[in-house]
């Protein structure tokens, strides 16, 4: 599970984020989706320990990630939208190093299955120059399944990959929320988050503007009955200069950037 209770961000005297609350139980893929600007790498940055909050509390299947950083940051997995990978490792020896950090006493054994799964064992023995766009970002998300993480959190997971590949993701990111993981992702693709997603959480300027289902979100705000998740999330975002500002009541209370990015 993951859970965050009012996280704040600031930069000087800049807020990036404010307040933010909101939970993702296992099982769970949480859509978190905004304008470029909203706060979502700031926020994707601090569950995953990179950023330390300003104010705040994250909670990572029950551990402190501040007070426990690293039996924390053991629980998760965070794969950013841009491959970080090392030059002179190949592909297993990637994961036998992810294996190494994280303790994984089988290691050998799952590098196989989870090669085959993204497609990537052919590319076994390749280093990173070797390899295309959409492999490096397989390599990536394998590097963060090898240990089977309870919180997995994806920033724009689908980058560079062809149909097949994307696919293929959105086959791995289901099984592992099926497998009881707590799963975040935040993309612009509207579509890879109404089709994945059990709930959403839309954000403006650093502030919560809609948590829920879709459900939930139109119940809250009958202006959006019958949108698009796209117009919803230009009335919602204000990112369209003739759509009204959402009512109050698309602020969902159901349950409890660096410098900003997207």
């Amino acid at each position: 599970m993951i859970e965050v209770s009012g996280y704040s961000k600031l930069y000087g005297d800049f807020r990036a984020v404010q307040d933010l609350s909101f939970r993702v139980e296992p099982g769970d893929v949480l859509g978190l989706v905004g304008p470029n600007g909203a706060g979502k790498t700031s926020t994707l940055r601090a569950l995953a320990g990179i950023l330390q909050p300003t104010s705040g509390t994250i909670h990572i299947n029950g551990i402190d990630l501040v007070n426990d950083p690293v039996r924390a940051k053991q629980q998760l997995a965070f794969i950013p939208d841009e491959p970080q990978l090392f030059e002179y490792l190949t592909v297993t020896e990637h994961l036998k190093f992810m294996g190494r950090l994280y303790g994984v006493r089988d290691t050998d054994a799952r590098i196989g299955p989870l090669l085959a799964e993204l497609e990537l064992d052919a590319k076994h023995d390749a280093l990173p120059t070797e390899l295309s766009r959409g492999m490096k970002q397989k390599l990536a998300i394998a590097c963060g399944l090898l240990h089977d993480p309870v919180a997995l959190m994806l920033d724009e997971p689908l980058t560079g990959l062809d149909p097949v590949g994307i696919r293929r993701m959105k086959v791995t990111i289901a099984e592992r929320a099926r497998a009881g993981a707590a799963v975040i992702l935040s993309s612009h693709l509207l579509h890879l988050v109404e089709e994945l997603c059990t709930r959403l959480l839309v954000i403006r300027n650093g502030r919560r503007v809609a948590y829920g289902t879709i459900a939930e979100i139109v119940a809250a705000n009958p202006s959006l009955q019958g949108l698009s998740l796209e117009e919803m999330f230009i009335a919602l975002t204000g990112t369209d200069p003739h759509a009204a500002e959402p009512s109050s009541g698309a602020v969902l209370s159901t349950n409890t950037a660096d410098i900003p990015a997207a």
